[in-house]
Formats: structure tokens, C-alpha cells, sequence
């Protein structure tokens, strides 16, 4: 045991990264809007926490569902909040998703409608049909709008993204066909359930 005036043991009393300042290599401004999301100080962001900070065009908060699905992407530990590394990775696709959108709100509405869509989609590689993408706007357009704003163009691309790769591990033959037997079906529509 050290004396009186030794150096602290390790991890006792030894100088600790001072909250407010993020590490080195860290982008200071997203590291302070981290922290400005994070409101209980717990050092972790909830899904209710992201959606009083995410905003669409028209000031309107993001859908909670949507936040909740984002949560859900990114949070590696499973515990229902993402930490500020795994905020880093959402905030990139956020970044993402919002330019894709910018490019295809083509008259700068600040909703993506069904033909804009159509082509968001397209070159994100999915493949669908208008009749599909009026099935997605319909659902998704919670305002009778005919059109999604940004949270919803998330919502419906996570959940295009998630069924997509269901489907892909079904397709072992890269046919674009799949047999599937009904309870198998309702496990992969259950399981995309957003």
C-alpha cells in the first residue's frame, strides 16, 4: 500500500477524461450534441431522447417508432440506448439518408412523393414496383399527404432494408423466388414487424 504523498494506485484517483470535452480524434461538435441529447446526463441516448432532437422540414419531432427503429440499429449492447460511439455510426447514416432524401425532394417540399421515391429507392438497389412504392407511401404517410418526410422515408428504408435481407437469406439461389411454408412466412413478416 502506498505511503501518504505516493502516487494514486491506478484507476484510484487518477486524472479521468473530464466530462464536457470529448477524446482526441472526436469531433467536438458532435460530441457537444451528443451530450445537449443526452438530457440525463446518463452518458447514453433513448429512443425518447433522439426524437426530441431530430427535427423534419416542417419543425414537426421525428416519429418515435422511427427513433425507436434507429435506436434499435445501432445499439450494439443491446440495452434499449446507444453510447456515443454508436451515436457516431447512426449520426453517419442519419447524414445519409437525409442526402438521399435531399436529392430526390426535387421540388424541396420537404416530403419525398411516390415518384421520388420510386427513384430514392432505385438507387439505394431496390428494385420495387410503383404499385409497391404507393403500398409504402400509404403506409407510411400518416397525414394523407401522399408523400413521406424524412422520418418516414427512414422508417420505410430501414424496414425495405430489413425485409430485403430476410428475403436474401432465403434466396440461397439468387433466383429472386422463394418457397417458404406459411409459419416460416409469418416468422419473417413478425420478425421485420417495425
Amino acid at each position: 500500500q502506498p505511503g501518504y504523498g505516493a502516487p494514486p494506485q491506478p484507476g484510484y484517483g487518477a486524472p479521468q477524461q473530464q466530462s464536457g470535452y470529448p477524446q482526441a480524434g472526436v469531433d467536438p461538435n458532435l460530441y457537444n450534441w451528443f451530450q445537449a441529447v443526452d438530457q440525463d446526463r446518463s452518458g447514453r441516448i433513448t429512443a425518447t431522447e433522439l426524437q426530441q432532437a431530430l427535427t423534419n422540414a416542417n419543425w414537426s419531432h421525428f416519429n418515435p417508432e422511427t427513433c425507436r427503429l434507429m435506436i434499435g440499429m445501432f445499439d450494439r449492447d443491446f440495452s434499449g440506448t446507444i453510447d456515443f460511439n454508436e451515436f457516431c455510426s447512426l449520426w453517419n447514416y442519419i447524414h445519409q439518408w437525409k442526402g438521399i432524401f435531399d436529392r430526390f425532394d426535387g421540388n424541396r417540399s420537404g416530403t419525398i412523393e411516390s415518384q421520388e421515391l420510386q427513384s430514392a429507392f432505385s438507387m439505394m438497389g431496390f428494385n420495387v414496383s410503383p404499385r409497391f412504392v404507393q403500398l409504402i407511401v400509404w403506409t407510411y404517410d400518416t397525414h394523407g399527404r401522399r408523400s413521406l418526410t424524412l422520418d418516414k422515408f427512414i422508417q420505410s428504408s430501414v424496414m425495405l432494408k430489413s425485409v430485403t435481407d430476410t428475403f436474401k437469406q432465403k434466396d440461397t439461389n439468387l433466383s429472386g423466388v422463394i418457397n417458404v411454408g406459411y409459419e416460416d412466412f409469418m416468422y419473417m413478416a413478425m420478425s421485420n414487424k417495425p
